[in-house]
């Protein structure tokens, strides 16, 4: 039996969201699309698509608007989700727009500190 290691090559962390975004571009036959899909484990430089139905390939680029902010992302991969209708992309951000759910990543990373407790006055 052969171990099979994977290696982790992103440079920040993923956080597992379930957003509903606009995802807006040219399909590979050529014709502009517009829908509807989620993001899933986002960072600030990236995010996996779900619920896709224009076709795309690895370099694409689509627009993304989310909470009324948008930016352009390059297609990292593609493949179909487990019941084979629906595409799931891996995507990458273009520099130099800027991140739509910043705000979202900044909320998550915020430490969370707990206030000292109190003593009562002896």
């Amino acid at each position: 039996m052969t171990n099979i290691r994977t290696i982790d090559r992103r440079s920040e962390p993923r956080i597992p969201m379930n957003l509903g975004l606009l995802v807006w571009g040219v399909d590979t036959k050529g014709e502009r699309f517009l829908q509807e899909a989620h993001a899933r484990d986002i960072s600030l430089s990236g995010a996996l698509l779900s619920g896709l139905d224009a076709d795309l390939r690895s370099g694409d680029v689509v627009g993304i608007l989310y909470s009324g902010r948008k930016a352009r992302y390059r297609v990292v991969w593609v493949r179909y989700d487990e019941c084979g209708d629906k595409m799931q992309v891996a995507v990458h951000r273009v520099r130099p727009d800027v991140c739509p759910w910043q705000h979202l990543l900044a909320q998550a990373e915020a430490p969370t500190t707990t206030p000292p407790l109190s003593t009562p006055a002896p």
